[in-house]
């Protein structure tokens, strides 16, 4: 019987580390990120307060490379026949955040603030990918590029855990009574 029992504890267990990984790699994905990771999560059942770290950490593990890398591979891209509508689709959009972040921020720390608060309001078309991006086109500082987008992260993580608990809780009660 204890046999039996541990090894239904290991199959949970896989389960439950399943899960996480899979909350972690959706919140890598771009555009998705953890505005759509964290409310699977919770839907997962996985502990909101894990589940936030982990998509906090899923978000902010490609930042320093697209930082550091994505320019120059979209640009060597452009022009190649099968990828190069997606990476002229994709350089626009960062040229086009990073124009619109410097027109919204003026000088000195407004820009890092711009950014931090594109990357946090989870609307279409934020977020760390396209944030860090922007950045990297104005050629703004790496460290603070950097720790903006993960204040943005941040904040959209709170923003999309309280919206997902607050759905997802709703719809429990919903079907409960019924």
């Amino acid at each position: 019987m204890y046999n039996i029992l541990d090894n239904l504890i290991k199959i949970i267990n896989g389960v439950i580390m399943v899960n996480y990984l899979i909350v972690f790699l959706i919140s890598m994905v771009p555009i998705v990120e953890l505005r759509g990771a964290l409310p699977v999560g919770i839907g997962m059942g996985i502990n909101p307060i894990a589940c936030y770290i982990i998509c906090i950490i899923g978000n902010m593990l490609p930042v320093p490379i697209i930082f550091l890398f994505a320019r120059k591979v979209l640009i060597w891209g452009k022009d190649k026949k099968y990828i190069g509508k997606f990476f002229t689709f994709c350089y626009e959009k960062g040229e086009k955040g990073g124009e619109k972040l410097k027109g919204k921020s003026g000088k000195g720390m407004g820009i890092y603030i711009a950014l931090l608060l594109f990357v946090g309001i989870p609307l279409p078309g934020t977020g760390a990918w396209t944030g860090t991006l922007a950045a990297s086109f104005l050629d703004l500082d790496f460290k603070k590029s950097v720790l903006a987008c993960m204040g943005g992260v941040i904040l959209a993580g709170i923003i999309m855990a309280l919206a997902s608990m607050g759905l997802f809780g709703a719809l429990g009660a919903i079907f409960n009574k019924a």
